[in-house]
């Protein structure tokens, strides 16, 4: 029985604190779980309203493409906010920079629901809309790195993919809760009141998320794999640049890697939602609840193939999801294009299982590539990097190739997609057995 006396008020938690470890998971998750669902209103906002809030001079199709690329803004902002937060958390620690990029993933989401619309400020809405986008990229930029790191460094070397799981399970939680908001808004809102106002509830919400989740992060102490490394005062003094010159393959492939997880999330999540409303006419409830059930997949997933890549290993995993991931673009549209409930369940789950199945373990893999000093930036940029390629290029490459020819082309774009992280994959070594420490 542990004689480890319990933290005392005020006192920072560590692994060794009683119960410890789940209060660090805790935090890990808490904190992504919130900042995921200020991503994910955006993305089922921005597929559902925005474009005639924000753009309603425009065409549907031209409406729809610019809210897309205002959600791809977003995206284009997170390497430099991986680039940015992780030279901090290199050279400062990664506790200050979680609170930091909580503080403006929140507020910024927030803030959005205040935002007029164009009928009052006209073209100042859109760049104002543009701006807190930019605000939020920079934030989940540096969020997911030190969620991460904050989960691997304190965890026993067996368990990291178990506890590595915790911030991995932020996105599917976030996004089951984003999707379950919007759901309620809509079915309890006449489409008038939420098109006017109704879809304004669940940004408003971050600004109360944000306070719990500061509460529960400030009580975390700072990583035992950063701290030796701040005794040894062996901080890099350029961390980026080091990792690309230390790890140039392992940033490279890894974001290559990475790249499907976010474009079977985000065509699923966000152009899926645009294309059975509007041009399928499946109803937005129904939609959303279908979602709700692809999410369930998700969360799932993650967590079990998260626990299993520490007895199997992380590498045969993301292997077998990436390989799904090029069968699977193939069938989602005609899955679809049946407008059968049942199938477009099916259709979205099998996306977001291979998401999963990747997900999971990639929350311990990519900071297992990188050495302690070097570990936020290499392990952050090369995520967000990845998701740049994916988030942020796939629902628009998929709207232009179905407006252009045909949806099961944007499916094929998905397999190619996989198959692009398949190849990645398969050049980087397995990482389970490795010394934080040493690397």
């Amino acid at each position: 029985m542990s004689t480890t006396a319990p933290a005392t008020a005020g006192e920072a938690v560590t692994a060794e604190t009683p119960g410890g470890m789940r209060r660090i998971a805790t935090a890990s998750f808490i904190g992504t779980a919130i900042e995921f669902y200020d991503y994910y209103i955006y993305g089922t906002a921005s597929a559902l309203v925005l474009n005639e809030v924000f753009f309603p001079e425009l065409s549907d199709t031209a409406g729809t493409l610019a809210t897309l690329s205002t959600f791809a803004v977003g995206f284009a902002a997170r390497p430099l906010g991986a680039a940015i937060f992780g030279h901090y958390g290199d050279r400062v620690g990664r506790k200050a920079v979680l609170v930091v990029s909580l503080l403006m993933m929140g507020l910024s989401s927030g803030l959005i629901g205040l935002l007029p619309g164009y009928d009052t400020l006209g073209l100042l809405a859109p760049v104002l809309l543009v701006l807190l986008r930019l605000i939020q990229g920079l934030g989940l930029g540096g969020e997911w790195g030190g969620a991460a790191l904050l989960a691997v460094e304190h965890a026993p070397k067996n368990k990291r993919g178990l506890y590595a799981a915790a911030p991995q399970m932020g996105s599917p939680v976030g996004y089951f809760f984003a999707t379950l908001t919007f759901l309620a808004m809509s079915a309890w809102l006449p489409d008038d009141a939420f098109e006017s106002w109704g879809w304004r509830i669940p940004f408003l919400i971050s600004f109360a998320l944000v306070a719990v989740g500061l509460v529960i992060r400030l009580k975390i102490a700072e990583s035992p794999s950063f701290a030796k490394v701040q005794a040894d005062k062996e901080e890099a003094k350029a961390p980026l640049l080091e990792a690309f010159r230390k790890h140039p393959k392992e940033m490279l492939l890894g974001a290559g890697m990475i790249t499907v997880v976010y474009v079977m999330f985000y065509t699923a999540a966000t152009y899926c939602m645009t294309y059975t409303t509007d041009d399928l006419g499946i109803p937005k409830n129904t939609m959303l609840g279908l979602t709700l059930v692809a999410v369930t997949v998700l969360g799932v997933s993650t967590w079990l193939v998260a626990r299993w890549s520490d007895v199997i290993g992380r590498r045969k995993l993301i292997i077998a999801g990436a390989a799904f991931g090029v069968v699977w673009g193939a069938v989602l549209f005609p899955l679809l294009d049946t407008r059968n409930n049942v199938l477009i369940a099916v259709a979205l789950s099998g996306a977001l299982l291979c998401m999963g199945i990747i997900y999971g373990p990639a929350g311990a893999y990519m900071p297992e590539l990188f050495s302690t000093k070097l570990r936020y930036s290499g392990a952050g940029f090369s995520y967000n990097l990845g998701g740049v390629l994916g988030g942020a290029a796939a629902p628009l490459v998929v709207t232009a190739l179905a407006e252009s020819y045909s949806p099961s082309v944007g499916g094929w774009f998905m397999s190619a997609m996989a198959l692009l992280s398949l190849v990645c994959i398969l050049a980087l070594p397995e990482t389970r057995g490795r010394d934080l420490d040493t690397i």
